[in-house]
């Protein structure tokens, strides 16, 4: 990880700034853009979840996405790749981010009142 001058990670706005602009591009052929404020309040989210690359069901990846969640909103990476914790978290946050717009945050009901969503 990279690492300032005094030995501090950097700072956490530009590690979410990396992750927003990591954010946008094809999913499934199609342009996706994640909206910045959004990226923001999944971010808190992923701080009381799983790793990125969180193996352990029923609940995958760094938004702990379950297996129906994951085929309804993501079934093609699902199909193509297995499970959230196989995808980069470019691709969790966009099936996220589907998901969210259809069900805004309840499916993240306990980190979402801890970051204020709910």
């Amino acid at each position: 990880m990279s690492r300032t001058k005094q030995g501090e990670r950097l700072p956490a706005l530009l590690i979410l700034a990396f992750v927003f602009l990591a954010a946008t591009g094809k999913a499934k052929g199609e342009f996706k853009q994640v909206p910045r404020w959004w990226v923001r309040s999944a971010m808190c989210v992923h701080r009381y979840e799983g790793s990125w690359r969180d193996p352990n069901g029923p609940y995958y990846g760094g938004l702990q996405m379950d297996l129906s969640f994951q085929r309804t909103y993501g079934n093609w990476m699902l199909g193509h790749h297995g499970t959230a914790d196989h995808w980069s978290p470019h691709a969790q946050l966009v099936v996220a981010w589907r998901g969210y717009r259809q069900r805004g945050w309840t499916p993240w009901p306990t980190t979402a009142v801890r970051c204020g969503l709910l």
